[in-house]
């Protein structure tokens, strides 16, 4: 078998190249526990309540990110240097409150511990590949997931950008299949 395909191919990029699968197996993720789930009310709004979360602020960060022109140290970079995995991390912990299904916690955390650990690892280095001395003075003043409400101040300015955050991410349509996936949820409850 030829090591370009197939299980062996898989299994060596899951252990050495992560984040090719981090949005799949999120995304994954998400459609199993809206299938599966057997959401009970309260822990549905308590879910409902983390996954607007989660999407408001992902909306947030994807409306500032520069790629690779400028750093995003504004919005909600000024507080915490990784906002887009915040937003995945709330919103997940949502989906698995919501869907009612107590392997999903399980199945979340060894996601996170899998895939993010690494993720900020290589977006910290190339960030600081691209920015040097300003990355280097964000990073002191900025953590990397837990945010600071002291928060970072620059001069750059920069202003919410509905395009911004659609061209960057297409993140106004991810919000909306999040959104039809907790209906879905929500639909096995009513």
């Amino acid at each position: 078998m030829s090591k370009d395909i197939g299980l062996q191919k898989l299994l060596h990029d899951i252990r050495y190249r992560r984040d090719r699968f981090r949005q799949f197996l999120g995304i994954a993720f998400i459609i199993l526990v809206s299938a599966a789930g057997e959401p009970k009310k309260i822990w549905f709004v308590l879910g409902a309540a983390l996954v607007l979360l989660g999407i408001s602020v992902r909306l947030w960060a994807s409306g500032h990110i520069k790629k690779n022109k400028v750093l995003a140290t504004d919005g909600p970079y000024s507080f915490v240097r990784h906002p887009l995995y915040v937003g995945n991390i709330t919103l997940g912990f949502g989906f698995a409150l919501a869907s009612g299904l107590w392997w999903s916690l399980l199945l979340l955390i060894g996601l996170l511990i899998g895939f993010y650990p690494p993720a900020i690892r290589h977006e910290d280095e190339k960030l600081h590949r691209l920015f040097k001395e300003v990355w280097e003075q964000w990073r002191r003043e900025t953590r990397a997931l837990i945010p600071r409400f002291v928060h970072f101040r620059q001069d750059q300015r920069g202003r919410w950008s509905f395009w911004q955050s659609l061209r960057q991410n297409g993140e106004p349509l991810i919000a909306l299949f999040l959104l039809g996936c907790l209906y879905c949820l929500y639909l096995k409850i009513v």
